[in-house]
């Protein structure tokens, strides 16, 4: 956590803190297992998970467009999150029984988005200590999603 340490505290502990509503609809998930509204939870993580990797395509977009960045590969790259997780809704809005399956999409999608980040780094100026709390972020938040799509 050394290196995170030249982020200003609210940045750490605000990120951090983002796991929380996922933490929320897990445990309210378990509590109402096996129950008719336990899906509710669980789809108020999927829109909450989808929230957050568009969140994501932003900060890329920005991060890309302050250091003068031409090339299109890192805009591509800041869109997908939206498109991707405005795909993952798709069976919620259209009242389908698939929110596991969507869940573990975007679980999967949050899990590997550091990955974006570690592109970013080699040509853009990242903060101090941004690519590991990203990394704590994105695992912690990913890692709940998925535990979501399994229960």
């Amino acid at each position: 956590m050394k290196e995170n340490a030249s982020l200003p505290l609210p940045v750490r502990l605000l990120g951090l803190s983002g796991v929380l509503p996922q933490v929320i609809c897990l445990g309210a998930v378990l509590v109402e297992a096996g129950s008719p509204g336990a899906n509710v939870p669980a789809a108020m993580g999927l829109a909450y998970a989808a929230l957050i990797l568009s969140f994501l395509g932003g900060l890329w977009w920005m991060a890309a467009l302050q250091q003068g960045v031409t090339r299109a590969g890192p805009y591509v790259l800041a869109v997908l999150p939206s498109l991707l997780g405005w795909v993952a809704l798709f069976p919620l809005a259209l009242g389908l029984d698939a929110v596991h399956s969507a869940l573990g999409f975007v679980g999967a999608l949050l899990l590997l988005s550091p990955l974006v980040d570690l592109y970013l780094e080699r040509s853009i100026p990242l903060p101090p200590g941004w690519v590991r709390l990203r990394m704590m972020m994105a695992g912690g938040l990913g890692l709940l999603t998925l535990a979501l799509a399994l229960v």
